[in-house]
């Protein structure tokens, strides 16, 4: 990435950063984060809370170099606030680097509603470009064991109208607490621009240990020019 790129890279940021000034609240629902499109922590996150976790993807289980997979660390940096940084491979080789800023705007006054923004950025590794999305996140609790959240926004962003620029990006996803520790949910991915992709992926999260989670997903997957195929995932969660 060159220098002259870096204004490009941090004036989102910045932007993002003032939109959400207002304190974090602390009465926050407990909503659990989405597998595929992962959060930078929940939206009431407190300062100080630090995560490790990795995800692996892929359409061929029998094929391991065809599968995609990315460490990447989430640290609140204050209440409501936390950034993300991610590695993005293929196979054994790194794609990309992954830059991610989340703040949460606040809770609603009974406590069940939250929402909050969502700042990506990726530098493609293999075309040295850089791209960046935008989401605006909205989560709700509607009772002890159903919840939701909800997140939408543009892909690649530029001032300009150029083809597959500007895409709508739309992630949601609903879950249900079956016990304490167990959650089970379905997760929908939906990207426009060049790829067109849509993808529907129910999941399980299971609490391993106090701070050790499991998320497993099987389901279905389908990009523009190319047939439906299953989408399988696995990520795994450590809470420092």
């Amino acid at each position: 990435m060159r220098i002259a790129d870096a204004p490009r890279l941090f004036a989102p940021i910045l932007l993002a950063t003032i939109a959400s000034s207002a304190a974090a609240q602390t009465a926050y629902p407990v909503i659990p984060e989405p597998m595929i499109f992962d959060m930078m922590r929940p939206l009431g996150a407190q300062k100080g809370e630090t995560e490790v976790n990795a995800l692996a993807t892929t359409s061929s289980p029998f094929r391991p170099r065809e599968a995609e997979w990315a460490p990447e660390v989430e640290y609140a940096f204050a209440d409501g606030k936390a950034i993300e940084f991610e590695l993005p491979f293929n196979g054994s080789r790194l794609e990309a680097l992954k830059l991610g800023l989340q703040a949460a705007f606040g809770a609603s006054a009974d406590g069940r509603s939250a929402h909050g923004v969502q700042y990506l950025g990726i530098y493609d590794r293999d075309t040295g470009r850089y791209s960046n999305s935008l989401l605006y996140m909205a989560g709700h609790r509607f009772s002890p064991r159903w919840s939701m959240m909800n997140m939408v926004g543009v892909d690649d962003i530029a001032l300009r109208r150029r083809a597959g620029r500007n895409a709508l990006l739309l992630n949601h996803a609903t879950f249900y607490d079956m016990r304490a520790g167990t959650v089970t949910g379905v997760e929908v991915n939906v990207a426009g621009g060049r790829q067109r992709f849509v993808r529907v992926a129910p999941q399980w999260h299971q609490r391993l240990a106090d701070k050790v989670n499991v998320q497993l997903a099987a389901g279905a997957e389908k990009e523009r020019r190319h047939r439906v195929r299953p989408a399988l995932g696995v990520r795994l969660v450590r809470e420092l």
